[in-house]
């Protein structure tokens, strides 16, 4: 699943290559990933692209003609195709294209069993009840310890889920979700309501530097090898059975509130502790 530190990469990687340029064709192979019907991508050939943003998981193509809203959903991602660079023979899962005035194109992918990615055109973002719904983005530079205890509030629910809960904290998914709670050694399906002061801190300050530390990391990656190089830097994310790096004790795979989380039972005892 995309996350805002590959996300944010992406935009970056982007935005030097298409900010000026005009859309010359927007082609759609899998209708069902077009939300806006009365206002199609299509409608966009011929604006200048004014630059693009994050949104949480998401990205926004700021158009004289509008907005263009990219969702990736769980298994989209975009690959870009210099201006004369011919594609692969590899066989695509490609739901759209969109093809400058340079010569220059992103084919919008999706690789899941099930469709995930969404296009929508809107007059600005905040027209889309997913981007107006957004929590806070640890990402920002304006993120607060005051806006993170919001989002926890005193809610019965897992710390884990509660950390991918878009309208909580934008941005987060299931990897980075168990590399924060690793960093902060806190269990996964500890209750946001039962975290002390201390525990609420040491989560606060883990969530910043494990996205910020990582938004940095993939700066000036290619997008072709993001995936990779998000994989490669985990600490527990996917490592269920190897040892810890902190304390070498094996890695644990469960499964709470119907997603797998890795962790270190060690590092992050059920009732932890600092």
């Amino acid at each position: 699943m995309p996350e805002s530190p590959e996300v944010q990469a992406l935009v970056e990687f982007l935005d030097e290559r298409i900010r000026g340029r005009a859309i010359a064709a927007v082609d759609i192979d899998e209708f069902r990933v077009v939300k806006t019907r009365e206002r199609p991508p299509a409608s966009l050939v011929g604006a200048t692209i004014g630059g693009l943003s994050r949104f949480g998981k998401h990205v926004g193509f700021d158009t004289a003609a509008g907005w263009l809203m990219l969702g990736f959903g769980r298994n989209g991602w975009i690959r870009w195709l210099d201006a004369g660079e011919s594609p692969s023979d590899e066989p695509v899962p490609e739901v759209a294209r969109i093809v400058l005035d340079d010569g220059a194109a992103m084919r919008i992918v999706d690789t899941g069993d099930f469709l995930g990615v969404t296009l929508s055109v809107v007059d600005v973002p905040r027209d889309l009840s997913g981007i107006a719904a957004l929590g806070p983005d640890p990402l920002s530079v304006d993120f607060t310890r005051e806006e993170f205890d919001r989002a926890l509030g005193t809610r019965r629910k897992q710390i884990k889920a509660l950390l991918q809960e878009q309208s909580s904290l934008a941005g987060i998914g299931n990897a980075y979700s168990d590399e924060i709670l690793h960093r902060a050694r806190i269990a996964p399906a500890v209750h946001a309501a039962l975290l002390d002061d201390d525990e609420r801190e040491r989560l606060f300050q883990a969530t910043v530097d494990v996205l910020r530390g990582a938004a940095a990391d993939r700066r000036g990656v290619p997008p072709h090898e993001l995936k990779q190089a998000k994989v490669a830097a985990m600490a527990v994310h996917g490592r269920g059975g190897e040892p810890c790096p902190v304390c070498g004790t094996t890695i644990l795979d469960r499964t709470f509130g119907g997603a797998s989380a890795q962790f270190c039972p060690h590092c992050q005892p059920e009732h932890s502790v600092a």
